[in-house]
C-alpha cells in the first residue's frame, strides 16, 4: 500500500452510531453521539464523548445516568435529526415519534424503537478538549426478543449502523468469529494427539 500521511485527527472508522437518551419519563432528551465504546469487561464499562456546550451535557453531568440505544439502519435519519437539533428547543422523542420505555436500573428513559438499550451510571467525568468523557458503569442490557436464539444473541438481526468518517453505513455480512483465524489450526493439532 502507498499510504500519504496526515496530521493526528479522530479518524478511527467505523465507530457505532447511537441515541444516548437521558433525563427522566417526564423531561428527557435524546443526543445522538459517535465518540461512544467498551473500556472494561469486568466490571463492565462504557463510555460516551460529548461537548460541554450540547443540552444533553448538563443533563447527564447533574443525574449521573444515561441509556445507550443501538441504532438500526431503518432509523438512521432519526438518529441524524437527533445529532443535529438541539433539545432545548425540540422535543426529539416527540418529533421523531420515539417510544419512551421505562428502565430497570436507571431513571432515564430507554428508547422502545431501538432493538438494544444500554442502562449506564456515571462513575467519571473526564475533561479531555472539546468533549468531556462520561465513563459509566453498565448496570442492564436490554435486548429485543426477536434478536435471541435461546440464550444467543444474534446481533446480525438488529441491522445496526455505524458512522465513518461523516456518513452512515449499514453493518453488512459477518465475515468471521472470534478465533476463526486459529480454528483449522487447534482442529489439526486435536487431530494429532489422537
Amino acid at each position: 500500500m502507498d499510504k500519504i500521511t496526515w496530521q493526528g485527527g479522530a479518524l478511527i472508522a467505523p465507530v457505532p452510531a447511537v441515541m444516548v437518551s437521558c433525563g427522566d419519563m417526564e423531561k428527557s432528551n435524546i443526543i445522538t453521539v459517535a465518540w461512544c465504546g467498551i473500556t472494561n469487561t469486568v466490571p463492565p464499562k462504557t463510555y460516551v464523548s460529548i461537548r460541554p456546550s450540547r443540552h444533553s451535557y448538563q443533563i447527564i453531568k447533574d443525574r449521573k445516568e444515561f441509556v445507550i440505544n443501538l441504532v438500526p439502519a431503518a432509523l438512521a435519519k432519526k438518529a441524524d435529526f437527533c445529532g443535529i437539533y438541539t433539545g432545548k428547543k425540540v422535543d426529539k422523542f416527540q418529533k421523531c415519534e420515539f417510544t419512551k420505555e421505562n428502565s430497570s436500573k436507571v431513571s432515564a428513559p430507554m428508547i422502545k424503537e431501538c432493538p438494544i438499550s444500554i442502562e449506564c451510571k456515571v462513575t467519571d467525568i473526564i475533561p479531555l478538549g472539546s468533549h468531556d468523557m462520561f465513563l459509566a458503569d453498565i448496570l442492564a442490557v436490554n435486548v429485543d426478543k426477536a434478536l435471541l436464539e435461546g440464550d444467543k444473541l444474534c446481533i446480525n438481526r438488529a441491522h445496526l449502523c455505524a458512522f465513518a468518517h461523516g456518513e452512515y453505513y449499514k453493518l453488512g455480512e459477518r465475515i468471521g468469529k472470534f478465533g476463526f483465524s486459529v480454528k483449522n489450526k487447534r482442529k489439526k493439532a486435536d487431530k494429532a494427539k489422537k
